[in-house]
């Protein structure tokens, strides 16, 4: 990708290196991050940046208290720069600190084998997902390299993550103080459209401070969180010059001349940007010549995914992640004829291949025909292996040894949950014996409103749909056969049901999903209030037993499986209620 409007002339060719890491894998990340390095050199770049803790993984959390690993951190960075010449990298690593206990979330910029420098997080966020406040120490200084390019001195602001996202912040500092590009290596998560927020934020910043912004996002999943890459490029005039593909690894190159970045530096900032600022001004760090004279590249455009095929995308990618980075190869579903495992099923097929997924009916004498019938046929046009295990013979033991202590109650809630937990120990029996992890097959409105059975459909290694409301379900099955059928039509079309009791429907105990979606978004999500809900035009007695349902399945939630995260707010790392709780909306 070029700036238009220019002749030929000296060029900055920048590199950022989309990479998928494992948290953890020092040695494994150091050996990407040279592969990186020497492709974006073979493509003549003068500078790669890559994202956030692209050494250790992101977010290694509670390893950031181990001494050993910090150790080990600042080791490999060494052994890596001392491998690095001909071409400066910023690569993201934990970095001790001489002052506190707590290490740095920091870069260092690399070039001629060494660790020229290192720049330490300033902004640490402590909201959501994230915990750095817990784990790191603030940096209190930015950073400007000088460097040449063709004889000219441009210089060059460096931050990460949250640094560039806050008003004021270090990117105001840095240009200030002459930088006409900012660097900035992320890890941020994924959730729906968040590349819409990330784009009007960095447009808004470069267009701000008049400066380019090259923003280099990490791509992968890591347990809940999936990072979606989408690394980007931004004029001083805040348009969007180069896009990454999402969901992918990807090197982005991008080509600015240089007479373009030193115009960027030079412009003045705003009374207003400057009273906010707040920090230090920046030291200034020489780093030489950078860049040569080139033919310009170009880049074909890249195409953003639709909504639908964006959530389907970060699913996949999660279950591929999740799936091989912790040692397994296949994995186990309970396929019962209904959309939610058909959902589960497509995708698992679609993140590692259909010869990797197996498929169980387990029957009761309340499955009906149409849904075996519905499971096999969702096998076949999966091609994936499917076994029938019946469970009519373990279910009547169970009724029979429990007869006497059941005797002169009614019959209710806990037969029919027997049927579950049967099958959820059919499933782990078999990931025992075989070594495939079982993933569970519930979604978002399910688990909010404790619609689901502990230590039985709720028994497995991973919930891929966990943070799916049902209402999306359905928009996901339909565009993934929008491009090859895949679900059966009538696991779309028919009433959900658990089939636990003659002629049951998820609507005897749920409200129909379109009322109860948005309901539960604005209580989970948002944090809305009773009265909230209800001034929105929901029905009162409706909120009250919806709200009533999420509070008191919190005990059921914590017992569950890790899932994907795709909306703003999930159940998990992001949304941290007490099980014991006595306050009443």
């Amino acid at each position: 990708m070029f700036l238009d409007g220019h002749r030929e002339e000296t060029i900055l060719r920048l590199a950022l290196a989309q990479i998928n890491v494992r948290v953890g894998d020092l040695d494994g990340n150091g050996k990407k991050i040279l592969t990186a390095v020497s492709q974006a050199e073979a493509k003549g770049a003068g500078i790669v940046l890559f994202p956030e803790l692209a050494l250790t993984g992101y977010p290694p959390e509670d390893l950031c208290l181990r001494p050993d690993f910090i150790e080990a951190s600042n080791d490999v960075i060494q052994e890596i720069a001392a491998r690095i010449n001909g071409i400066t990298a910023l690569v993201g690593f934990i970095s001790k600190n001489i002052d506190d206990d707590r290490p740095h979330n920091s870069m260092a910029f690399i070039s001629n084998g060494q660790v020229q420098d290192v720049y330490n997080k300033s902004l640490l966020p402590n909201y959501g997902v994230f915990d750095e406040r817990r784990y790191f120490s603030p940096g209190t200084e930015c950073a400007v390299y000088k460097m040449t390019v063709g004889g000219t001195e441009i210089k060059i602001g460096a931050t990460i993550c949250e640094d560039v996202w806050r008003t004021g912040g270090p990117v105001a500092q840095e240009s200030q103080d002459g930088a006409g590009i900012i660097l900035t290596a992320n890890s941020s998560p994924y959730h729906q459209l968040k590349w819409k927020e990330r784009q009007a934020v960095l447009s808004d910043t470069a267009k701000r401070n008049g400066v380019f912004i090259a923003y280099c996002n990490l791509v992968g999943g890591q347990d809940e969180l999936v990072f979606d890459g989408h690394s980007m490029v931004f004029g001083p005039d805040g348009a969007l010059l180069a896009q990454a593909t999402q969901f992918e690894e990807d090197l982005l190159l991008v080509d600015i001349p240089e007479a373009d970045i030193v115009v960027a530096g030079e412009t003045p900032m705003t009374p207003e940007v400057r009273k906010v600022t707040g920090l230090k001004s920046c030291r200034i760090m020489d780093m030489g010549e950078v860049g040569k004279p080139m033919s310009r590249i170009d880049r074909p455009d890249v195409p953003l995914l639709g909504a639908d095929e964006e959530v389907y995308r970060a699913l996949v990618l999660g279950v591929k992640d999740y799936v091989r980075k912790n040692g397994f190869s296949q994995v186990l579903i309970g396929l019962s004829g209904g959309i939610d495992s058909a959902l589960t099923a497509a995708i698992a097929v679609d993140a590692l291949g259909s010869e990797n997924v197996v498929g169980v009916t387990m029957p009761s004498r309340f499955s009906s025909q149409g849904s075996l019938n519905d499971a096999r046929e969702l096998a076949t046009l999966l091609g994936i292996e499917i076994r029938d295990i019946p469970i009519e013979q373990a279910h009547s033991a169970m009724l029979s040894t429990l007869k006497d202590e059941f005797s002169g109650t009614d019959t209710g809630l806990a037969e029919e949950n027997i049927q579950a937990r049967l099958r959820g120990s059919i499933l782990m029996s078999l990931s025992n014996k075989f070594g495939w992890m079982v993933l569970t097959t519930g979604n978002k409105s399910e688990m909010a409103c404790g619609y689901a059975t502990l230590y039985g459909d709720m028994a497995g290694g991973f919930a891929v749909i966990k943070d799916v409301p049902k209402t999306l379900v359905y928009r996901l099955s339909r565009w993934r056969n929008s491009i090859g059928r895949v679900i059966p039509e009538d696991s779309i079309t028919k009433p959900p049901s658990a089939e636990l009791r003659p002629d049951q429907k998820d609507s005897d105990s749920l409200p129909d999903y379109e009322q109860l979606d948005p309901i539960l978004a604005g209580y989970v999500q948002e944090d809305k209030s009773l009265a909230d809900l209800i001034n929105e035009g929901h029905d009162a007695d409706l909120v009250n037993r919806i709200v009533t349902l999420v509070d008191l399945a919190e005990y059921k939630r914590r017992q569950a499986p890790p899932g994907i995260k795709i909306t703003p707010r999930s159940f998990g790392k992001d949304r941290r209620m007490p099980i014991t709780n006595r306050f009443s909306p």
